[in-house]
């Protein structure tokens, strides 16, 4: 077919054969941009590893976003839970009660940034 479509517009052989030449470079060539390209496999990959991403994030998210939900319906039902809430919200006491506050623990290594610098 396209034999016949070369022959009928009068090219010989050889223009014949540069045709094939030139149409399948022009191929070779637009492969290699669908494969290397901006659109090709590599952003493909990182299109498929961002959504592996995000769909770990809203999974993260839904399950904090139970977790509220559950700690809000204890609150609402839970005449204990809305007691301990408010003590540890207004730092309250029951007489008799002993708060101890104790000091941050020491970093065990500082960095050679946080080291002390002798002049």
């Amino acid at each position: 077919m396209i034999r016949d479509l070369f022959q009928h517009m009068g090219l010989s052989a050889a223009g014949r054969r540069a045709g094939f030449i030139l149409a399948f470079a022009v191929i070779v060539v637009y492969g290699w941009m669908a494969v290397r390209g901006p659109q090709g496999i590599q952003a493909l990959l990182d299109k498929h590893r961002e959504i592996r991403q995000l769909e770990e994030q809203n999974a993260a998210t839904a399950r904090e976003n139970e977790r509220r939900k559950e700690r809000i319906q204890r609150l609402q039902t839970s005449v204990s839970e809305q007691e301990m809430e408010i003590r540890k919200q207004l730092k309250l006491l029951r007489p008799g009660e002993t708060t101890f506050i104790l000091p941050d623990a020491p970093k065990a290594n500082p960095t050679p940034s946080e080291a002390p610098t002798q002049p």
